[in-house]
């Protein structure tokens, strides 16, 4: 095979074994330290600062800036954040993921081995699932290193060619050019962390002399600006279709990094001689990589310091490119507020966007549930429209709920219990969804498009009395949904039991009632059959009521969705 093929092949080859170890372990880190990730992240007080260092932490526990900013989107999306703490967070995310280069730079190839020995032997042989998890992250934690092996392995040839080194000293005499080509890296690899690593490789092969770098420290510094910008440009590409608030949080990413860049630019040669002073001493060779590995760290940390003070400035830049507008779903049936497909992977922060989205079915219905009452009342075909309208929004809903789930069983990223969860979610929609399509078949019962139905004044009284103290249990249902960890669903649950009684008795006494009424020829006896519908529709409404309850509180000895709504 041609030499010059041998060497691209290897050094794809290299980097695909260092981007796949890179996103297997980030996805082993999260799935075993995602909960308390995001309980950190939810910590945050409106105190900037804390936001910095929350979203440092779980980036650099979860090796994955993206993992932090998606869970940080998703609480926006959800209300559980501000855009400003959102943009503390992502500030605090950017020096997280520094701690990449830093592991890197840490000259760990002589354990290479054990570590994917000792991953692969805990993830075949461990029992627990916490076990195996520790595993996979040994094992692509020394993937991640083996590709980085292999690509030095392919660099040396490089360094001793006199057209790749005049090449690289046009780079570094031009920093603007190694800008240019660091961001164009990052592109093309669609990894700001692949394409340092890939640097800090290259920086580390000596020209003929064997002790200085084929670069230097001053080369390599704007190709390390570039990379910062190639990956804020590939999350705004990413934002593309979208909504606001990824758009925003995007953009606010790429005003830090972008800034950050052009203002570095100018201070290449005195970064530099700061950065040895302050790195370990000896042979240049050996020590560029832990050199650039704290030029990256410090220039986001004087970033962050910069910007800290002015997030109010960078919030109303994001809100002036991306305003605010007024979402109305009844308009846009079935619009999802807070699903995203971005993340189907983050099964900790969908789950909780699940649990947002069914809870918002919820409240959709409990409107359904007022719009009936006045169905009685006034028999307007407007009301009609309404409910007719909500109700095909939910189906939209659940629907979207369903395939959600099903991708995020497909993806094999859920826990034991998470897979539990998720199973009582999609019940949980499913009945919501049957309340609504209830509420549609009694308005499909006293309503045609021929002309209304028409009941007396006493079974409308009784009809409306009935639908009332469904939604008293609905009620229930929804408040114990979205109560805290310390409630007692015994008392709901015993109240529940009483109004589920209740009903029974409205049904009992509306029956008789009506056949009273019908003796007495204040009803339409052909009205019987309706009526005897729309009291056993409610009946199956009661049931929905106590179904809901009941899986609301199944599992653990307390509610499932306490778990993802309580941050």
């Amino acid at each position: 095979m041609n030499e010059s093929l041998m060497i691209l092949f290897s050094l794809f080859g290299g980097l695909a074994i260092f981007i796949f170890g890179m996103n297997m372990m980030s996805e082993c880190l999260q799935k075993a330290a995602g909960n308390k990730m995001k309980k950190i992240l939810s910590l945050l007080t409106k105190n900037p600062l804390i936001g910095v260092l929350a979203g440092a932490l779980t980036t650099a526990v979860l090796q994955s800036s993206s993992a932090t900013t998606v869970m940080t989107i998703g609480f926006v999306s959800a209300g559980l954040m501000t855009l400003p703490q959102a943009i503390s967070v992502i500030l605090g995310a950017n020096i997280g993921t520094t701690m990449t280069a830093q592991i890197i730079a840490f000259k760990v190839t002589d354990y290479i081995y054990f570590f994917i020995a000792l991953g692969f032997l805990l993830f075949f042989t461990g029992k627990r699932e916490k076990v195996k998890s520790v595993g996979q992250t040994l094992f692509a934690f020394g993937l991640l290193f083996e590709g980085i092996e292999i690509m030095g392995g392919v660099m040396k040839p490089l360094a001793n060619s006199p057209l790749f080194v005049d090449m690289i000293a046009k780079v570094s005499d031009i920093p603007v050019l190694g800008v240019i080509v660091g961001t164009v890296m990052t592109l093309v690899v669609q990894s700001s962390s692949a394409t340092i690593a890939v640097l800090q490789n290259f920086a580390a092969q000596p020209v003929a002399d064997g002790t200085n770098s084929v670069i230097g420290l001053a080369g390599a510094i704007p190709i390390l600006l570039g990379d910062n910008i190639g990956t804020t440009i590939t999350a705004l590409l990413a934002s593309i279709g979208q909504g606001k608030d990824s758009k925003r949080t995007a953009v606010a990413h790429s005003v830090f990094n972008i800034s950050g860049a052009f203002i570095f630019i100018w201070f290449i040669k005195p970064y530099a001689s700061f950065i040895q002073f302050i790195s370990p001493k000896g042979p240049e060779i050996e020590v560029i990589s832990r050199q650039i590995a704290n030029a990256h760290t410090g220039f986001n940390l004087v970033m962050t310091a910069l910007w800290l003070p002015f997030i109010p400035i960078l919030v109303k830049i994001v809100m002036y490119i991306f305003p605010d507008k007024q979402e109305n779903y009844i308009l846009a049936p079935g619009a999802f507020k807070y699903l995203d497909e971005r993340l189907i992977k983050q099964p900790t922060t969908a789950l909780h966007m699940v649990t947002k989205e069914v809870i918002r079915c919820g409240e959709m219905v409990r409107e359904l549930l007022d719009g009936i009452s006045s169905l009685f009342e006034t028999n307007e075909r407007e009301i009609y429209h309404f409910v007719s309208e909500k109700t095909k929004a939910i189906s939209t809903l659940n629907s979207g709920i369903s395939l959600y789930m099903n991708e995020l069983f497909s993806e094999g990223v859920l826990t034991e219990e998470q897979a539990g969860k998720s199973t009582r979610l999609i019940n949980l929609s499913c009945d919501i969804n049957r309340m609504a399509e209830l509420c549609m078949e009694i308005i499909g019962l006293i309503h045609s498009d021929k002309g209304d139905l028409i009941l007396s004044k006493d079974a409308k009284k009784d009809l409306r009395k009935s639908i009332r103290q469904i939604r008293d249990m609905y009620e229930f249902a929804i408040e114990l949904m979205s109560a805290g960890k310390n409630t007692d669903v015994s008392v709901y649950k015993e109240e529940l039991q009483k109004s589920k009684e209740l009903v029974l008795e409205l049904d009992e006494k509306m029956r008789a009632s009506h056949i009273e009424r019908v003796g007495k020829k204040k009803c339409n006896g052909k009205l019987t059959t309706v009526f005897n519908e729309v009291i056993h529709d409610i009946d199956r409404m009661g049931n929905c009521c106590v179904n809901l309850v009941d899986m609301a509180t199944s599992g653990a000895g307390r509610g499932l969705l306490i778990d993802y709504d309580a941050l």
